[in-house]
């Protein structure tokens, strides 16, 4: 292989993604549940839905603000005390999702769903 070829086809890192394993995050409840879309869209919500994870830099809130996204719509952020190493691994552009883990409706608003958050 030539160094041209070397650089244009670099070896695959042993990484998480290489290895095709997710890496467990954290599991939080999600935050601000009565505050958007979350208690309209709570019929159609089941357990294990993907959920994406959006970075908000400009948050003038919470400086390290992730929000919950379920098909589109904002349902809420990861709770502010829980959000640094998320925000952390956003910013370093690395791959992570969500998933709704649980469900529970006779919690109080905010402890209503439990997510997980993987690493790819």
């Amino acid at each position: 292989m030539s160094p041209r070829e070397a650089r244009a086809n670099p070896p695959l890192p042993l990484s998480e993604q290489a290895l095709g394993r997710r890496i467990l995050i954290q599991r939080s409840a999600l935050a601000g549940f009565r505050h958007h879309a979350a208690p309209r869209l709570w019929p159609a919500l089941r357990g294990r839905d993907r959920l994406a994870l959006v970075r908000e830099v400009d948050n003038l809130h919470d400086p390290d603000a992730v929000a919950v996204y379920w098909k589109g719509l904002k349902i809420g952020y990861l709770p502010r005390g829980e959000n640094f190493v998320v925000a952390r691994l956003l910013d370093q552009r690395r791959a992570l999702s969500a998933r709704v883990g649980a469900l529970r409706p006779n919690e109080e608003r905010n402890r209503r769903i439990r997510l997980e958050v993987v690493m790819h």
